[in-house]
């Protein structure tokens, strides 16, 4: 069974920050972790990518979040993070992790993961 798990969303107020956490696991898998991101949905909008990472660290942004939030991840946890930072009312929306999986064993695979989503809204 994958799983996806996201944490660390809340109410801020704008100017202020958050860290988002993502952690990977396949009870009972061989796996590793590809590509990851975090991609936010507000209502009434579509699904955006807010954030993505390589599993050899490149990263790329959002022009919206750009200078203001960071990507990063921890291959030996199999996990990923969201700094961020100066945040804005617009910034308000369901955050969601995204994980390319590998799996080895047992069978092969390689899919896409959701997470089940991390609210954080931003005060102004």
């Amino acid at each position: 069974q994958v799983q996806v798990v996201e944490s660390g969303g809340g109410l801020v107020q704008a100017g202020g920050s958050l860290r988002l956490s993502c952690a990977t696991s396949a009870s009972g898998m061989s796996f590793s972790v590809d590509d990851m991101g975090w991609y936010r949905k507000d209502p009434g909008k579509e699904r955006e990518l807010v954030a993505g990472i390589s599993r050899e660290g490149s990263t790329n942004y959002a022009d919206s979040v750009k200078g203001r939030f960071t990507i990063s991840r921890d291959n030996a946890k199999n996990s990923v993070y969201l700094q961020m930072n100066s945040l804005k009312p617009e910034d308000t929306a369901v955050y969601y992790c995204n994980a390319l999986i590998r799996v080895y064993y047992p069978g092969s695979s390689r899919l896409y993961y959701w997470g089940q989503g991390t609210q954080v809204t931003v005060s102004s």
